[in-house]
């Protein structure tokens, strides 16, 4: 059993050829610009975006009742909890949403649930755990999570216990929770999607400008691009802002935290939105997934450095450990597949164990949707025979919708189109997957359903400079909505044997026609290449090594040329 070979689309039309000499960009960057929908009279601007171009955070519904609230609890001097998720947004909003109040003289408690035990969001179980371990909040703001949980907070009101939410997630259908503020962008009418950390930036804002204080705001956008880039929400407009200036600030970050997880993770010189999403991101994320958050969040609140390092080696350990954990899993999974799942005609992958840990599911959804081009989920089943799984998307075909047409066999399910999360009994499992094969069948075509590689340009060897490249540049962050580009080079030979490195990965050298340039084919020992010549898909990056920069090429994909 193998995957389906792709299937090479352009990116939009073919774009026409001004020539315009005046401009300061190279043409293929002018273009890759349009085709990412951005007019012409905005390519500066989203080529060099400014924090004052940040819309009024009072645009965001109900925030003028959130920042009422939260200065009464700083006047009374009320005891405040912030309750957030375990990932990297959550964790990350925790962080912000804590230095902003320590800025007002409030020193809050902080509760994140464990994801095997309690499970996402307000759950009953983690409510009794955060309301025994400390005094009883007057005021609780969740953040990252809660504008679904309206019995939980229903429970808190009736304790007396006001609650703020700050969120980013699917409105519930049934109404509105009972909260003093429902923040969250999902619930007005002039929608922009942000993470749960550029919410609580934006409350951030709203409250200084209410009241001023001599916090820094900018200071912590180095954490608002952290959780922006994990939490793979669309890379442009606000997103693309904070993610911008972000990254600037992480190079130069003050926070020991930060600082010992990029020494760990080997990330140097200006950080990109791929060392945050594969390098640092992950790091973070594993203190969940191995059910200890609370050493995620103590890793980016402290302010020893001696401290910070022990705590990132930490997280670096958690890392490994999910590693192991995903490497059992996916080699499982891949025997189940082999035995009961047909890439040419299933539809949809759904599988599960009991021998599969519940924090690691995820990545492992991600890897084989990618693979198979094939929405997916991959569920861990408890000794009750409880299900929780997480589920990768498609372009095309909405998890949420797909939970919400699939209830009847669910105990629980919500998150976003692209990425969701659900609880299921075993006995259940089949019947889920039957009806979420017919979904997907009724709601997509056989063509969004063909596994494909869209690229962005083609472009010859002599024009991959590092001139080139710096203007290539601009185009960063990449991230949802904003992909890395993706070129294609036509009747490419190789200049040597391929050298192989560890986990199946290759080190070309390649040639097309007088010009040279040396490339890696992450996982391409596991491949059949064709004889060369060849066309290649492939993605440029900017590579330092002993002080020496050189334009990196990365392939993703490789056919004998003249196919695509």
């Amino acid at each position: 059993m193998s995957a389906k070979a792709f299937r090479w689309v352009l990116r939009g039309k073919p774009l026409l050829s001004t020539h315009d000499n005046s401009s300061e960009y190279p043409e293929i960057v002018r273009n890759l610009v349009t085709q990412r929908g951005i007019p012409e009279d905005q390519i500066e601007s989203f080529l060099h975006p400014k924090l004052r171009d940040l819309a009024n955070p009072f645009l965001i519904p109900e925030m003028q009742l959130a920042v009422t609230r939260i200065l009464e609890a700083i006047d009374q001097n009320q005891t405040v909890c912030i309750y957030g998720d375990y990932d990297v947004d959550g964790i990350s909003s925790i962080t912000l949403l804590s230095k902003i109040l320590n800025a007002y003289g409030i020193q809050p408690r902080t509760f994140i649930p464990k994801r095997g035990t309690e499970g996402y969001g307000l759950s009953f179980a983690a409510l009794e755990r955060c309301m025994s371990e400390g005094e009883k909040p007057d005021l609780l703001i969740s953040v990252d999570c809660g504008t679904v949980s309206v019995d939980e907070i229903a429970h808190l009101r009736a304790q007396g216990i006001d609650v703020v939410v700050v969120d980013h997630h699917e409105p519930n259908p049934l109404g509105r929770p009972d909260c003093c503020a429902l923040v969250n962008p999902k619930c007005g009418d002039d929608f922009t999607y942000l993470c749960a950390a550029g919410v609580v930036f934006k409350l951030g804002h709203a409250l200084l400008k209410t009241r001023p204080t001599d916090l820094e705001l900018k200071d912590l956008l180095e954490l608002t691009a952290v959780a922006t880039i994990a939490d793979i929400v669309p890379m442009i407009g606000e997103n693309r802002i904070m993610v911008r200036h972000g990254l600037k600030r992480l190079a130069i970050s003050n926070n020991p935290g930060l600082h010992a997880l990029k020494e760990i993770a080997g990330v140097k010189d200006l950080p990109t939105s791929m060392d945050v999403g594969f390098r640092i991101g992950p790091r973070i994320n594993a203190a969940g997934r191995m059910d200890f958050p609370e050493d995620a969040l103590a890793t980016l609140n402290t302010n020893c450095q001696i401290e910070a390092a022990k705590l990132a080696q930490k997280l670096d350990d958690y890392n490994r450990q999910r590693q192991a954990f995903e490497k059992h899993i996916r080699d499982d999974a891949m025997k189940q597949l082999s035995e009961d799942f047909d890439p040419s005609n299933d539809p949809v992958i759904v599988i599960g164990s009991r021998t599969w840990h519940h924090g690691v599911v995820g990545i492992v959804a991600s890897r084989l949707m990618r693979q198979y081009y094939k929405p997916t989920f991959v569920i861990a089943i408890d000794e009750d025979g409880i299900g929780k799984g997480s589920g990768r998307s498609i372009e095309g075909v909405s998890l949420v919708d797909a939970i919400r047409a699939c209830e009847d066999e669910l105990i629980a399910g919500g998150g976003h189109a692209m990425a969701a999360g659900l609880s299921i009994h075993e006995d259940s499992l089949e019947r889920f997957r039957e009806k979420f094969a017919s979904f997907v069948i009724e709601n997509s075509t056989e063509e969004e359903r063909m596994p494909r590689l869209v690229y962005d340009a083609e472009i010859d060897f002599p024009e991959l400079s590092l001139e080139f490249l710096a203007s290539y540049e601009l185009l960063q962050p990449f991230g949802n909505s904003n992909p890395q580009p993706v070129f294609i080079s036509r009747q490419v030979e190789l200049g040597s044997p391929p050298f192989k490195m560890k986990n199946h990965h290759l080190r070309l050298s390649l040639r097309q026609g007088q010009h040279e340039k040396s490339a890696v084919f992450f996982g391409g020992g596991e491949h059949d290449l064709p004889a060369p010549p060849w066309d290649i898909a492939f993605t440029i990056d900017r590579n330092t090594f002993r002080g020496n920069t050189s334009l990196q090429i990365t392939i993703q994909d490789v056919m004998a040329s003249s196919q695509v």
